[in-house]
């Protein structure tokens, strides 16, 4: 058998049903050996990057190891921002790079880069293999790294002639499985003691709580306090939740600043974040200032790193919550019934064509368990402020790592993972030119996903954000306007051209969403508004003072 047969054989008995990457040389013993296993399908794509951003998204949303490909040199080059993405969200992905033969190894052989150091810093391991008998080994071993702990990308490197060599009484290990990471029942007690005794405070939500939603409102409603969500964490906590005060950070909610700064809440509880710059408005201080601070994560990295925390609980997230819940019961507290929050928002200028009406206008007529894929940009401030959380798990928002197009691959990879559930990608222009040619990847496999383009013919945030701290811009923010529905046209993929609020009607969405493939809904709109991102551009003004 060969070495690359053996390698797809353990994945395939490990559940793996894709591989998102691209052909080459380097790496034609693999697609070769698919050729023969229907039990795999490779996912062609026009780029890597947007490979390993779909991979990344296929990881999250199935919570199962995903796998990327690319060839030596270039190829595995464009793997790297989507494997520092992975690394920023905790994804569990194998990245697989050709080689050059190892006889040709350090003679300018074409397509020659040496990869493994180059991955290092973005993947929680990276080794290059130089012999058959090794490779399995490397790549059960590389396996069981990526989901353990904390889960995160791997890296092999693989000549091309390692790769078709023949190796002999092959045993296919069994797949890796992830053991979990339990609290100390101590930390559980003296969290549940601290919240007795000081009873009023605040929770704070980060995407670490993904899979952990019931069990963090449960805790909420136990002890009847507030929840602000971080960006990324925006999609788990519906808008009618009662306790839902709103986002704090980047592009969040006024309430949710004043909470924090002027509330007289005693405790601050971290549920599933890294407290980052754009989960924190900055690193304000107000989060824990004259607070005791509790923070759940299951990364020991990330306590005490900006904040001071008086009860770090190290553990996966939904244990802790639950043990947690257990020892709250044990001292006599319940759940409390509390009645759905009603929407009261007042929509000022709801007839004026700008960025927050298309979207929520956009939104009305989509099935409220549809998942938005967000690109980066100035209309993500938009979706962060003003879209609602009608559902669970409805928002996959990468500010975090900032990645443009990232949105699109995320698109792809999420209806793979969940084929029933609407795909939604809101893009820009600048995203789009970068990415947007995986509309033919979504059209080759059938993909039902609507690909909202927001078309300002400029870089919006970017422009937004000079013209907020410098008082001008760079001409070359500009760009000649392009029918990007054309483009779609020319690809034979479905496309509307929205213009004005009227265009966005329940028929024309419906059209657009029941296809057997992807379409692309044009927004042309330049909007003069100032995008509710003014606390991003205050930090960026900092420097430059």
């Amino acid at each position: 058998m060969k070495a690359a047969r053996t390698v797809l054989e353990y994945l395939k008995n490990s559940g793996v049903h894709y591989i998102f990457g691209i052909p080459a040389g380097s790496v034609n013993a693999f697609f070769d050996e698919l050729y023969d296993m229907n039990e795999l399908t490779p996912i062609v794509t026009k780029h890597e990057g947007a490979a390993s951003y779909m991979a990344a998204a296929y990881a999250k949303y199935t919570n199962h190891l995903s796998v990327c490909i690319g060839c030596s040199g270039p190829g595995g080059t464009n793997l790297v921002t989507g494997a520092a993405n992975a690394m920023r969200e905790h994804l569990p992905v194998l990245f697989l790079t050709g080689a050059v033969p190892v006889n040709t190894i350090g003679l300018n052989a074409s397509q020659e880069l040496d990869a493994q150091p180059i991955f290092q810093p973005v993947t929680k391991y990276s080794v290059t293999v130089k012999e058959s008998k090794d490779l399995l080994k490397e790549i059960v071993k590389a396996s069981e790294i990526a989901i353990s702990g904390v889960p995160g990308p791997v890296h092999i490197a693989i000549p091309i002639d390692v790769q078709h060599e023949t190796v002999e009484n092959v045993e296919i290990p069994a797949p890796p499985k992830r053991t979990a990471v339990v609290p100390e029942i101590d930390s559980i007690k003296n969290v549940a003691e601290e919240l007795i005794q000081r009873k009023n405070g605040y929770i704070l939500v980060g995407q670490g709580v993904r899979n952990s939603v019931e069990p963090l409102l449960e805790l909420a409603e136990i002890l009847n306090w507030p929840i602000i969500t971080t960006p990324q964490a925006k999609g788990y906590i519906p808008e009618d939740h009662p306790l839902l005060v709103g986002v704090f950070g980047f592009a969040g909610h006024e309430a949710a600043s004043e909470l924090i700064a002027e509330g007289d809440g005693q405790v601050l509880l971290i549920v599933g974040s890294s407290l980052g710059e754009t989960a924190t408005n900055n690193y304000n201080l107000n989060l824990t200032k004259n607070r005791f601070s509790i923070q759940m994560d299951f990364d020991q990295s990330i306590f005490n790193r900006k904040y001071e925390i008086d009860i770090p609980v190290l553990g996966d997230i939904n244990i802790s919550l639950i043990l947690l819940i257990e020892e709250l019961r044990a001292k006599g507290l319940a759940r409390t019934s509390l009645e759905v929050k009603e929407n009261k928002e007042i929509l000022e200028n709801a007839e004026e064509y700008n960025t927050k009406n298309v979207l929520l206008n956009i939104q009305k007529h989509l099935p409220a368990s549809t998942r938005y894929t967000i690109d980066i940009g100035e209309f993500m401030s938009y979706v962060i402020h003003h879209m609602k959380v009608l559902d669970y798990d409805t928002y996959n928002i990468n500010v975090h790592f900032g990645a443009m197009g990232s949105g699109i691959g995320s698109a792809i990879g999420s209806k793979l993972a969940e084929p029933e559930r609407p795909v939604v990608c809101i893009t820009g222009d600048g995203c789009f030119f970068m990415h947007g040619m995986e509309i033919l990847t979504a059209k080759e496999y059938n993909l039902p996903i609507l690909f909202i383009v927001m078309n300002n013919a400029r870089l919006g945030m970017v422009y937004h954000g000079h013209a907020l701290q410098f008082h001008r811009t760079h001409p070359s923010f500009e760009q000649n306007p392009i029918n990007i529905s054309a483009m779609a046209s020319a690809m034979d993929i479905p496309s509307f051209q929205v213009t004005g609020l009227q265009d966005i009607t329940n028929d024309m969405i419906n059209n657009l969403m029941n296809l057997n493939g992807p379409a692309v809904l044009e927004v042309v709109l330049t909007d003069h508004n100032t995008p509710p991102m003014g606390d991003r551009v205050k930090f960026l003004s900092s420097f430059g003072k």
